[in-house]
């Protein structure tokens, strides 16, 4: 969900809701009222309704008639198929990125560890959630397949919102140490220990879940969207 890009204000509503998600600050069913929205980012309330639609669309927001919006609850049958989608579609991108390694690719993919490990570090969670959701997405852009990069950003966004309802902690849903292993798979041009290294680290992921409801936690919209400092 977020980009580097510069933002039009749609963007900014859209990826700050997301990270508040991803962060578990805005639980799943939490209501999300416009007017709030429209003052916490001082825009129009049709700008609001706006980056709602976006949302509904990536899963992450649902429109009910005369209630407004919420977040989304992703049911446990849900879930599972999100695990299912993805473990499909990322054994296919990295299939195709190994048969095509290349220096400039090896490169871009050293330099983003690099900023997961660094944010690790410093314990920059949002930077964290951000960061593990982009190594996906870089290998689908190395992969060049657009279509499936498209459809894999969506299941992230939503792999998102199934952390912040099913793990029983809040934690990253990806490490450098495993993004790591694939990226030594890569290098090499293993492409079945590649596809391992993946399977394996979706699959800690998902088994991170435990699969119960977890009521949404009620907070001020203001309170959880303000702006650190």
């Amino acid at each position: 969900m977020p980009t580097k890009t510069a933002q039009t204000p749609i963007d900014e509503i859209c990826n700050r809701l997301w990270l508040a998600i991803a962060e578990r600050k805005l639980r799943p069913g939490a209501r999300l009222k416009e007017e709030d929205l429209s003052a916490v980012f001082s825009v129009s309330r049709a700008r609001v309704r706006q980056a709602l639609a976006r949302l509904e669309v990536s899963g992450l927001v649902t429109l009910m008639p005369n209630r407004g919006a919420v977040v989304a609850e992703p049911s446990i049958e849900e879930a599972r198929d999100i695990f299912f989608a993805r473990r499909t579609i990322e054994d296919r991108l990295v299939e195709r990125v190994c048969t095509n390694v290349t220096p400039e690719a090896m490169a871009r993919l050293r330099a983003h560890l690099e900023e997961e490990r660094a944010a690790h570090e410093r314990d920059d969670t949002s930077a964290i959630i951000q960061l593990s959701g982009g190594f996906h997405l870089l290998i689908a852009e190395l992969a060049g397949s657009r279509y499936l990069g498209d459809v894999l950003r969506e299941l992230i966004s939503r792999t998102s919102l199934i952390i912040a309802m099913y793990q029983s902690r809040a934690a990253p849903d990806c490490g450098p140490q495993e993004h790591e292993e694939i990226i030594r798979m890569i290098e090499a041009g293993d492409i079945d220990g590649t596809k391992r290294a993946m399977a394996k680290h979706l699959a800690h992921i998902e088994n991170a879940l435990d699969l119960k409801h977890d009521k949404p936690r009620q907070s001020e919209l203001k309170d959880i969207l303000a702006r650190d400092g």
